[in-house]
């Protein structure tokens, strides 16, 4: 990944139907390895539910899968259609999707089968890509239509996909007596994209969401289910944790944090004064606001985010895994280190191998774990759940 080539950050908001545990839209993502090449699948299955969640995950998981393995997208769509089972009273499909295929070049490659349309915006726009119409013939369903477009990814394109949940809610207002439309939804996108140029994958598909759920009067009527895919220059953060294992590199690592252009993270008060040392820079710890679980920040001119090491990162860890969002959490330094994290799309952790006896004890908990492996864990998590660039050093 170069600075050369846009990041593609992915997103993904929603809303389960009011009175259901299980949301009955599925979205998944997969970034292939090698040359980087990204699919997306967003399933939408009939009615809501454990049932709908079934249904749209055997789909998503189908399309992800065979698009993966390099099968035609209009084959690996006919296998879909032929495989569910059909609504016998209704004779419709048990579940719409939307496929995503993002080659390394940028090239993208879009099916849509009884989703509404995907939006795109470009410089600010919606943007209006010609689609045809290809026909399937199958036993169940009889001859169905997917439509089909491509285009070349630009810097700051954005891709929204979205279920039904979002452009039918509101239905039956006075405002909006068939729901809030394809055209509404659009229209809010744009303005979102106009209004906040730097808005995240992440943040506008839970504003759109948000929005739904509001016409909606937070009692949705169906689920509601947003993701982004965003084309934009990557955002770069550094995590430096844990002192060198020879001492004489003291000075590289505060190096590192000296001249690294994105954000600058550091966890462990140990490495904290390493820097802080080196670059003749003082620390102050942030008591404004206390968990406590969760030792306090520090501040430090230069530095977004300096934490304590070990149980700090244990949580975060825990937050990544669960998928909270920060937004429903108590903010804390874990909280906000999630934050910063996520909101990046390439993540260079730095890890110091020299050993911190204390996290040798036995009488401390589980979650203390060496951290080497801790790191391990984190950077699995980012790349493979958050759809990240995370890569480690050790020094």
């Amino acid at each position: 990944m170069t600075d050369d080539h846009p990041f593609i950050e992915v997103g993904f908001w929603q809303q389960a139907k009011a009175g259901q545990h299980a949301a009955g839209d599925v979205f998944l993502s997969n970034r292939l390895p090698g040359p980087d090449r990204l699919v997306c699948v967003l399933s939408d299955g009939l009615g809501s539910g454990i049932k709908a969640n079934v249904l749209a995950t055997m789909t998503a998981t189908m399309a992800l899968k065979y698009v993966s393995a390099d099968i035609n997208i209009k084959k690996a769509s006919e296998i879909i259609m032929e495989t569910l089972p059909v609504c016998s009273s209704r004779k419709i499909g048990y579940a719409t999707f939307t496929i995503v295929d993002v080659e390394h070049d940028g090239h993208v490659r879009i099916i849509e089968y009884d989703n509404p349309a995907y939006v795109l915006i470009r410089q600010g726009k919606k943007k209006a890509l010609e689609k045809s119409v290809i026909e399937i013939q199958t036993k169940q369903l009889g001859i169905r239509e997917l439509r089909y477009s491509s285009f070349t990814a630009q810097v700051e394109d954005r891709l929204v996909l979205m279920t039904d949940g979002v452009t039918q809610s509101g239905m039956g207002k006075k405002e909006m007596p068939v729901g809030w439309s394809d055209s509404k939804a659009a229209d809010f996108i744009t303005v979102s994209c106009m209004t906040e140029p730097g808005i995240s994958a992440r943040k506008l598909s839970r504003n759109v969401v948000l929005r739904a759920l509001r016409n909606d009067d937070d009692r949705p009527k169906d689920d509601i289910s947003c993701a982004v895919i965003n084309f934009r220059t990557p955002r770069r953060a550094l995590l430096l944790t844990g002192p060198p294992f020879d001492p004489d590199r003291d000075s590289e690592i505060a190096g590192l944090i000296r001249d690294f252009s994105g954000i600058k993270i550091i966890c462990g008060g140990t490495t904290a004064n390493i820097v802080a040392r080196e670059l003749k820079r003082s620390i102050d710890i942030d008591l404004s606001e206390l968990d406590p679980q969760i030792p306090p920040p520090s501040r430090m001119n230069g530095v977004h985010l300096i934490t304590e090491g070990t149980i700090t990162l244990s949580r975060m860890a825990e937050h990544l895994e669960n998928g909270d969002a920060p937004e429903s959490l108590k903010q804390n330094p874990a909280v906000q280190l999630m934050r910063l994290l996520i909101e990046s799309d390439i993540i260079d952790f730095v890890v110091g191998t020299k050993i911190n006896e204390a996290h040798q004890d036995p009488n401390l908990p589980v979650e203390l774990d060496i951290r080497r492996n801790l790191i391990r864990r984190i950077v699995r998590l980012l790349n493979e759940k958050y759809m990240k660039a995370a890569t480690i050093r050790f020094i």
